[in-house]
């Protein structure tokens, strides 16, 4: 305790006279501002807020080249000694664990947040003044190490998040903005990447920083830190990303590994991120295009629409990195693929499968299986069938989402394995047949432009059928105009009729 007094009690008295203090005094005053900072917190004590307040009025008071550049060995240290003093604030700022914050627990990081955004302004125009009456590296050299803080304090409080409130996203991105204009970067991307060839860019440092927080005992401490990570990831794209890979696949791979659906969906978009800007050639070295499929694989046993739709999308990516390595000599059956047994678990889901968004999700994703697989769906085709026919029988609310895309995949499926669709024609006709009367009759739950579209589907569906089946489906919808009444239907009918046998279709 007197130590700690000792090293609290002149630092107000300190702040008062910056101006006059040596160089060693000055560095020796930001030493005891971070020891306050980083010092776990006393039950009644206030110390870090008189810290965070000494500091403000010290960085104020003193004059930019103090700051930056002078001689001694503890002025040679200031910049790092200032980035530590901007870490320690940024720990300050950050949200608490999950499961101790709360609804004051999030306004306290609010304010807490503002007041950092303000102290790092003042830090940051200190840099610029510094830019432009310093020569030297000396300014360069401190914002190096007061960027990533700075940064990593911005993207936490700047999204919209429980713990941000209008004013600390304010303040948080005036912080950005000023961080971008005092780097010269034009954008968040430049600034991580380098604006030009010769720039290394702070990603490395910013993924340094992250790191400690982003393994598999701390990453929860602070419900920030993966939003963070998230968003810095998704502003690096191809080329720059494959440099980094070695330390942004295990971080991803840690979030997607959680029992929260929440963080199974922010895993999922990185490795997804990952997969479209990375090259294959780096994604198959060390077989790590394989443990990433089989991460997002088991994903597809959690039935919750949000988490499907983003593993499903995720998967059609990494299927032509996989299917490189395959190689088919043509002298047996092929080999069968991950996309194959993707469908196949699918399939197996679509068929009980009662809730409706996940069986939207589910039809809205088939159409790119059956185009990936080509001639091969025809391994699935009585699944297929069964799917198709179930789905097609089923109203989907106003929308029918579910059904037009069941039909486009019914007509994919047909262009694609056209020699075995003749055997099946009295199923897929009945199950056309009976669509089509259910949505003439349909007297008010869709909206007419729906209506219109599923009759549209559903006639190309018959006419692909008739093609495919040498003009078999015009000789079984004869009859229907002479008996049936409804305008709709024969409208259908007649439509299927008038294209005449020897005329290119062009869905064919």
């Amino acid at each position: 305790m007197e130590l700690d007094s000792a090293l609290e009690a002149p630092s107000r008295e300190e702040s008062s006279l910056s101006g006059e203090l040596s160089p060693s005094a000055l560095g020796q005053a930001f030493s005891k501002i971070l020891h306050s900072l980083t010092r776990p917190e006393a039950r009644r004590g206030n110390g870090k807020d008189v810290a965070l307040k000494d500091l403000g009025d010290l960085i104020e008071a003193t004059e930019c080249d103090r700051l930056f550049e002078g001689s001694g060995a503890r002025l040679r240290g200031m910049p790092e000694t200032l980035g530590q003093v901007a870490k320690a604030v940024e720990k300050y700022a950050a949200p608490r664990k999950e499961e101790e914050g709360g609804g004051d627990g999030h306004s306290e990081v609010a304010e807490k947040a503002a007041k950092v955004g303000l102290l790092f302004l003042k830090l940051l125009g200190k840099v610029e003044t510094a830019k432009n009456s310093l020569v030297g590296p000396a300014w360069q050299t401190g914002l190096h190490h007061l960027a990533g803080p700075v940064y990593i304090f911005a993207i936490t409080h700047s999204l919209e998040q429980p713990w941000t409130t209008p004013r600390s996203r304010e303040v948080a991105r005036e912080v950005l903005t000023l961080l971008l204009q005092v780097t010269e970067c034009s954008s968040v991307a430049g600034f991580l990447r380098g604006e030009n060839e010769d720039e290394k860019g702070s990603l490395s440092v910013i993924l340094g920083l992250l790191k400690p927080d982003l393994n598999k005992e701390s990453w929860k401490n602070n419900p920030a830190i993966k939003h963070v990570f998230s968003w810095t990831l998704q502003q690096v794209t191809r080329p720059w990303l494959s440099q980094h890979l070695e330390r942004v696949l295990p971080a991803s791979l840690l979030i997607s590994d959680d029992y929260q659906t929440e963080n199974k969906i922010l895993g999922v978009h990185c490795l997804h991120h990952i997969v479209l800007n990375v090259p294959a050639a780096d994604l198959l070295q060390y077989n790590r295009a394989q443990v990433l499929y089989h991460a997002v694989f088991n994903h597809l046993y959690t039935p919750e629409h949000h988490l499907i739709q983003a593993v499903l999308l995720c998967l059609l990516d990494l299927f032509p990195i996989l299917e490189k390595t395959l190689h088919w000599k043509g002298d047996g059956a092929r080999p069968t693929t991950h996309c194959d047994e993707v469908l196949q678990l699918i399939l197996t889901h679509m068929e009980p499968e009662h809730r409706l968004l996940l069986r939207r999700t589910y039809a809205r994703n088939l159409p790119a299986f059956v185009k990936r697989l080509g001639i091969l769906t025809v391994r699935h085709l009585k699944r297929l069938e069964r799917v198709i026919i179930g789905y097609l029988e089923v109203y989907d609310g106003p929308e029918e989402e579910a059904r037009l895309k069941i039909l486009e995949t019914l007509k994919l499926l047909m262009q694609h394995t056209w020699p075995r669709v003749s055997c099946r024609l009295v199923v897929l006709l009945k199950a056309l047949l009976k669509l089509i009367c259910d949505v003439a009759r349909d007297p008010n739950l869709t909206p007419e432009s729906v209506k219109s579209a599923l009759l549209q589907e559903a006639t190309d569906c018959l006419i692909l059928l008739d093609h495919c089946s040498q003009g078999r489906v015009k000789g079984l919808l004869a009859k229907i105009p002479q008996s049936c009444e409804d305008r709709k239907v024969v409208n259908c009918i007649r439509k299927v009729q008038q294209v005449s046998e020897g005329a290119p279709y062009d869905g064919t």
